[in-house]
C-alpha cells in the first residue's frame, strides 16, 4: 500500500495490463519457478540440470530465482523460468483451441434460430422453439454446478 506511485504500478491496479506479482518479477526477484503446480525436480536423475550435483535439494537447484528482470538472470535462472513460462504458453494454447471448437459447435447449432419481432425465438423453418426468450427459466451459467453443458444443448438443438 505504501509503494510510489508510478506508471507501472497505475497500470497494475487499473487491471489494464501487469498485475503487482510481475512488478515483483521486474524490480525484487522471480521466486520460485513451478511446473504443474510443484517445484522442478524433473531433469536429469535425482538432479535437475546437469550442472548440480545429485540429489540437490537446494532452491537454486530447483528453480528458485534470487535476481529480477532489471538486475538480471544467470543461465540457470534464465532456463528455469523458460520451463514454466513453456508450460503456460502451452496450457493457454490448448484451452483457446478446444473453446474455439466448443464455441464454433455451438455457434453452428444456433445458427438457424432467431428472436423473431413477436419475441418468438424460432428456427430457420419458421417453427417456433420457444415463445419467449429465456421461458424455460434455466440460466445456463448456473446450470450444471455453474458449467454450461455444451454437449446436451446442442445434442437438443440438433435432434
Amino acid at each position: 500500500e505504501n509503494i510510489k506511485e508510478s506508471c507501472a504500478t497505475i497500470m497494475s491496479k487499473s487491471g489494464a495490463r501487469a498485475s503487482m506479482s510481475h512488478l515483483t518479477q521486474l524490480a525484487a526477484s522471480l521466486g520460485q519457478s513451478r511446473v504443474l503446480g510443484e517445484r522442478i525436480n524433473r531433469g536429469y536423475r535425482d538432479r535437475t540440470l546437469s550442472h548440480f550435483a545429485v540429489g540437490d535439494l537446494s532452491p537454486k537447484a530447483h528453480g528458485f530465482s534470487r535476481n529480477s528482470f532489471k538486475s538480471g538472470l544467470n543461465p540457470f535462472e534464465f532456463f528455469f523460468d523458460a520451463i514454466s513460462g513453456r508450460e503456460s504458453l502451452m496450457d493457454k494454447s490448448l484451452r483457446t483451441r478446444h473453446s474455439g471448437y466448443l464455441e464454433r459447435r455451438l455457434m453452428n447449432a444456433l445458427q438457424d434460430l432467431k428472436v423473431d419481432y413477436d419475441y418468438t425465438v424460432k428456427d430457420n423453418r419458421g417453427i417456433i422453439i420457444q415463445f419467449v426468450p429465456g421461458e424455460d427459466r434455466i440460466d445456463p451459467s448456473k446450470s450444471e454446478w455453474g458449467f454450461l453443458d455444451v454437449k446436451s444443448i446442442v445434442q437438443s438443438v440438433v435432434r
